[in-house]
């Protein structure tokens, strides 16, 4: 080159511009690209026949375009090489597999290189399960839970349930989904019904005091929310994203404000 001394000018000031670029990008969403992208993705391929599988169980996947089921399709198998899917007393078949990761996918299907970082274990049971925990009564049966404490990372899903969820469309009620939801809204480090890393910031107090109404709806019999949303405002966002997922039509006529920031939370039309 004939001026070295140009070349190594450029040079640094295309590295200047490159780390620039990196520092405008949020640290949430880099590390989240980051991490998915250094998974091994060798480890699993989409089988042929799991197309059909994903067509006839889910009806999310069945909804989408062309395009956005290829990207369905490599999703899925970002999720499979990327978590641990383990049977309690149980093995693990195919299915098993796409309907758990299905359940992940689909809460942030508009984010493309989301990465669940609490999560590094799910626990499949057959049926409903207890878990011996100090916050949990003894002898409680149930069906899902996203483990906090010493149980951190670790997701436990009934496969009764997570099937039962897949066989009825529409009626707002999905365990795989509502515990990869609780997941969201602990992104930021507490679960209180507010996703922070999702939701626009503008959005934040009109959402907590919208929270509150819809809360006092559904402990009123006023909603067609669960009653479970009546818990808390952690179950609340978990219950209101499944029935934005599984029930738009009379989540948007029932609770029109709600569906409307739902819509801002998730980035995606279910209708």
């Amino acid at each position: 080159m004939k001026n070295p001394q140009l070349f190594i000018e450029i040079f640094l000031a295309a590295y200047l511009l490159f780390l620039f670029i990196l520092w405008l990008i949020p640290d949430t969403y880099y590390n989240k690209f980051y991490e998915i992208k250094n998974t091994d993705a060798t480890k699993q391929t989409f089988k042929p026949d799991w197309k059909k599988i994903l067509t006839e169980k889910v009806l999310f996947y069945k909804k989408l375009n062309p395009l956005q089921k290829v990207q369905f399709e490599q999703r899925l198998i970002e999720f499979i090489n990327t978590y641990k899917i383990k049977g309690v007393d149980t093995s693990i078949n195919d299915l098993d597999r796409l309907l758990i990761a299905a359940s992940g996918i689909i809460p942030v299907f508009a984010f493309p290189t989301w990465y669940y970082k609490d999560l590094k274990t799910i626990y499949l049971y057959d049926n409903s399960f207890q878990i011996n925990h100090p916050m949990l009564p003894n002898g409680t049966m149930l069906n899902g839970l996203v483990g906090y404490g010493v149980m951190k990372n670790k997701m436990y899903l009934s496969r009764k349930a997570l099937y039962e969820s897949f066989k009825r469309d529409y009626d707002g009620q999905h365990t795989g989904m509502h515990e990869f939801l609780h997941l969201i809204d602990m992104e930021d480090g507490q679960a209180d019904g507010v996703p922070d890393i999702l939701i626009p910031k503008a959005y934040i107090k009109p959402w907590k005091e919208l929270i509150q109404k819809e809360i006092e709806r559904v402990c009123n019999d006023d909603s067609i929310l669960s009653d479970y949303a009546c818990e808390n405002a952690a179950e609340f966002f978990a219950e209101a994203g499944v029935s934005f997922f599984e029930n738009p039509d009379e989540l948007q006529t029932n609770h029109p404000e709600l569906y409307r920031i739902l819509e801002l939370i998730f980035m995606y039309k279910t209708k």
